[in-house]
């Protein structure tokens, strides 16, 4: 006997969706999102390889410098962090904000712990200054005062702000390949670098970086996915077959020699060591807080521009161009820059190579979840990671440098001379004075003086008077004999 009720009509699926998939559909939302699952594994594949080289630069770059007592940190210990941070922090983002941006140690802040903090102190020490700078993250987000503060530096100087710091890293990236030096005192000379270690470029090593250069920004162009890793990968091959023939006898800091077994145990002697407020006792509490704000600032705007660009691509922003739930998507963030600290791999932020993931269509945390697997995976190929030399992996650098130039300095109103200049100023000052802190600082304070200048005073926020006032201050420090 037949049923007299009338046949359910399924409910039409979005354009682009695939079968549902239970429920691991309804919790990422997948089919409402327009997406399928193999969408979101190719994407959370296509994330990692685009990212991945960060296992091998983050090591590199903490690695090669010292703390005030003269103490470098285990490169195999800063893989395992590294690995283990990335993969934590971005399967928290993909579960808890459900959105494909992925997380791991963010370039151009671990610069800052490296050569401006750890100098004045010990690793632990600049490390806790880092969870401090997470911890005002979190706050800020959970007081909803982070969208706020935001508001309150202009858009020019921001984008001058991650100008500023792609210069810094691309001088980096030169100097650690020993593609430019330093000419020592002894030469009296006031040209402070040179090309090479002796006006000219020499020695297999520093051929390998440019050649590693050039293969990088051909496969941006070629807009081949994953070209960072590509390269690192390649030139790190070319570096062992040079190294077994030419036996070259310094590559700096890694030499490229396969390891005997590529697959090892993690080593998770860095995990928890910190102190939170050590940094103080060393440099004083004006100096702590400015590194705090300084390490809060390259962490923050750099994390709300990739959350938002990402998200937009991504097709998840309103009409307004807002993204809902962006708070979960933020604390997060937060708690990833304090998780990164707590590890000692430097501050985890948001990374802009997510979008090779929403390429391949990823719309959701799953994909996320398909990354932090294979960085989780990653923690267990640490000698593979330690072979590659600096001259491999610095040329990720120079690239990266590029495409934060590339994608910002447009964005600048130049015909503003109140934020064209103090933009100039802060972009140069970070590469010259080989400081974050210091482009930062001296951009602010000329932003607020251009701007009085200009009777446009009243259009500067009151949080832009307080923090340019502090630098000011920080810089008179020497002169009223305070340090």
């Amino acid at each position: 006997m037949s049923s007299s009720a009338p046949a359910k009509v399924p409910a039409p699926q979005q354009p682009g969706a695939g079968p549902t998939f239970g429920a691991l559909d309804r919790f990422f939302r997948i089919s409402e999102r327009g997406s399928t699952l193999s969408r979101e594994v190719r994407g959370g594949l296509a994330t990692f390889f685009a990212m991945a080289y960060i296992i091998v630069l983050n090591p590199i770059i903490l690695g090669s410098a010292k703390d005030m007592y003269g103490h470098q940190l285990d490169n195999g210990q800063l893989v395992t962090a590294t690995a283990l941070t990335a993969a934590l922090t971005t399967l928290l983002m993909g579960v808890i904000g459900n959105v494909p941006i992925a997380l791991a140690a963010g370039l151009g802040v671990n610069s800052v712990v490296a050569l401006q903090l750890a100098p004045r102190m010990s690793w632990p020490d600049a490390m806790g200054m880092v969870v401090l700078a997470g911890f005002v993250v979190m706050l800020l987000v959970a007081t909803g005062l982070r969208e706020r503060v935001m508001n309150a530096v202009p858009y020019g100087l921001r984008k001058a702000i991650s100008i500023g710091i792609g210069l810094f890293i691309m001088l980096i990236g030169l100097v650690d390949a020993g593609f430019v030096s330093r000419i020592p005192d002894a030469a009296q000379t006031t040209v402070p670098l040179q090309l090479g270690g002796d006006g000219h470029l020499n020695g297999w090593p520093v051929l390998v970086f440019v050649l590693g250069v050039l293969l990088t920004l051909a496969l941006i162009v070629r807009k081949v996915s994953g070209a960072i890793l590509i390269s690192i990968v390649a030139m790190t091959v070319l570096a062992v077959a040079i190294n077994a023939v030419a036996k070259v006898p310094s590559w700096g800091l890694t030499t490229p020699t396969w390891p005997g077994n590529p697959v090892a145990s993690p080593d998770f002697g860095l995990i928890g060591q910190v102190s939170l407020f050590g940094g103080f006792d060393k440099v004083g509490v004006l100096t702590g807080v400015l590194f705090v704000f300084t390490v809060l600032l390259s962490c923050f705007f750099d994390a709300m521009g990739t959350i938002m660009g990402v998200s937009d691509e991504a097709k998840l922003t309103d009409g307004e161009g807002q993204m809902p739930g962006i708070n979960k998507v933020l604390f997060v963030d937060g708690l990833a820059v304090a998780a990164g600290g707590a590890s000692s791999s430097s501050a985890t932020t948001a990374f802009v190579e997510s979008t090779a993931g929403v390429g391949e269509g990823a719309r959701t945390g799953l994909a996320n979840v398909v990354t932090g697997g294979l960085f989780a995976i990653a923690l267990f190929l640490t000698p593979v990671a330690t072979m590659v030399p600096s001259q491999a992996a610095t040329p990720a650098l120079v690239a990266v440098g590029f495409l934060i130039l590339a994608g910002s300095v447009k964005e600048i109103d130049w015909a503003d001379y109140t934020i064209a200049v103090p933009a100039f100023v802060t972009m140069l000052m970070m590469p010259f004075t080989y400081s974050i802190t210091n482009g930062i600082g001296m951009g602010f304070v000329t932003f607020a003086v251009l701007r009085l200048a200009a009777g446009r005073g009243r259009e500067v926020p009151p949080a832009m008077y307080a923090v340019a006032a502090v630098f000011a201050f920080y810089y008179l420090m020497p002169a009223l004999g305070l340090t």
